[in-house]
């Protein structure tokens, strides 16, 4: 039997806004969550929370902390922990890489966002540098005058 060729669907659950502002994205990375029913009942009702979650490496496994996904309504006794530590399953090579890069001084690994992907759940994780106060004020700079740009190009193909 022939596997099914049609692309998985993808949509994002969950998206971690603060991060672009607060942090310069240098790398990004797809993995994979260990999860109990509960919790993907949850996320399929799209609740989740990642402003105070972050990740870490430990024992050579990548993990997410403080990542919020509220109890199963009708869970009962199986319900899981909202903020238990949760494993992330990534490439043996790729953790090693980042950990190199983690320990440099200034770079954490934050998650940006949960999505699906056709069944299954998905962490985008990034490896971070803090933004000072100049550099958040510069991204906003950039962001209103392309913001303008596109207004003013919209006008003119209207205004034709």
């Amino acid at each position: 039997m022939a596997a099914d060729s049609r692309p998985r669907e993808r949509r994002s659950i969950a998206r971690n806004k603060r991060a672009t502002h607060e942090y310069l994205i240098l790398d990004e990375l797809e993995v994979g969550i260990v999860l109990r029913g509960t919790e993907v009942k949850s996320l399929r009702a799209g609740r989740v929370s990642l402003q105070e979650a972050y990740c870490f490496i430990k024992n050579g496994e990548l993990q997410i902390m403080q990542m919020h996904i509220p109890e199963y309504a009708q869970g009962n006794v199986h319900n899981h922990e909202p903020t238990r530590d949760r494993v992330l399953l990534a490439k043996k090579q790729e953790v090693e890489k980042w950990s190199k890069s983690v320990r440099e001084k200034g770079t954490t690994l934050i998650p940006l966002e949960v999505l699906w992907d056709g069944s299954l759940v998905k962490l985008r994780v990034g490896l971070a540098r803090g933004k000072k106060l100049h550099d958040k004020r510069q991204s906003k700079r950039d962001r209103d005058d392309r913001r303008e740009e596109a207004r003013a190009q919209k006008s003119d193909r209207h205004g034709d």
